[in-house]
């Protein structure tokens, strides 16, 4: 009689390699904690404590390409005996790309010079690196700024179904890729000594009216310059006095941060207020 087999032995899923359950509705709170932790452990790892974030549109195109694109839609629109309602809108939108671009090349000054003053004695020993949200846009041309110097920058990503493609100028190691909008929002404040804050559509504004409300507030303790950089965009799209004036917050509430319109005006302010608050002179 040939002796029976030994049954095989089950082979069984531990929890933390089932990806099926990992991804369900269930582990919802589990896949937001990893998205707390893995990037503080990261970042620890890179001896990374400040930051100095820029928001701002996705949309906004390198003055190059920008002036490339109204060339095309301009010629297009000239050769036309009857141009169309939909030529003529795409000729004031390149018209109004070629406008807005001028933020993309102040951005990517701006992350340039701020990554080159973060090697100063001042404030080297602070580690400061530019974080951005990682996609195009004035994201891309901060992070741009940063690499033309040769340094690093962050990228906290977002998944999207439009707009949002990571850019190749942030730093690869530390930039992340995150799910959860809240998660994200909380990675960009917990690090931040400065905020800058470029025009920007709803996903801009979402981050500026809760970093104010944050602020304001005094949920956060620690002290935040905060720089709106754009006169003209942000005079015309958000009437600041108008709140004062329909009594919704103080007037001291409008020194919660300062609007610029030029480089080293701006920056100008930021590097004292980040000396004074958080790199004190040694005596």
């Amino acid at each position: 009689m040939p002796a029976s087999k030994a049954p095989k032995k089950p082979k069984f899923i531990k929890a933390y390699n089932n990806y099926e359950f990992l991804n369900s509705p269930s582990a919802r709170t589990i896949r937001i904690l990893t998205e707390m932790v893995e990037p503080r452990e990261r970042l620890r790892r890179h001896h990374i404590h400040n930051t100095v974030v820029f928001f701002g549109s996705a949309r906004t195109l390198p003055r190059s390409e920008a002036r490339q694109k109204f060339k095309e839609v301009e010629t297009q629109f000239n050769n036309a005996k009857k141009p169309s309602a939909s030529l003529k809108r795409k000729l004031v939108q390149a018209e109004n790309d070629l406008l807005m671009s001028r933020y993309y090349e102040d951005a990517v000054d701006m992350g340039a010079k701020l990554t080159k003053w973060f090697r100063e004695p001042v404030i080297k020993d602070k580690n400061f690196h530019v974080c951005t949200g990682g996609g195009p846009g004035i994201m891309e041309a901060a992070n741009r700024g940063a690499k033309k110097v040769k340094g690093s920058s962050i990228g906290l990503n977002i998944n999207l179904p439009m707009e949002q493609d990571p850019n190749p100028y942030q730093t690869r190691d530390i930039s992340f890729e995150f799910h959860y909008f809240f998660i994200r929002k909380f990675w960009f404040f917990y690090l931040s000594k400065a905020m800058i804050v470029f025009p920007g559509g709803f996903g801009t504004m979402d981050e500026l009216f809760e970093l104010l409300t944050l602020v304001q507030t005094k949920k956060s303790r620690k002290y935040m310059p905060i720089v709106l950089y754009g006169k003209d965009y942000w005079n015309e799209v958000v009437n600041f006095d108008a709140f004062v004036r329909w009594g919704m917050i103080s007037p001291s509430d409008l020194k919660l941060f300062k609007i610029y319109d030029n480089v080293d005006e701006a920056l100008e302010y930021l590097k004292a207020e980040i000396i004074h608050h958080y790199a004190p002179s040694k005596k």
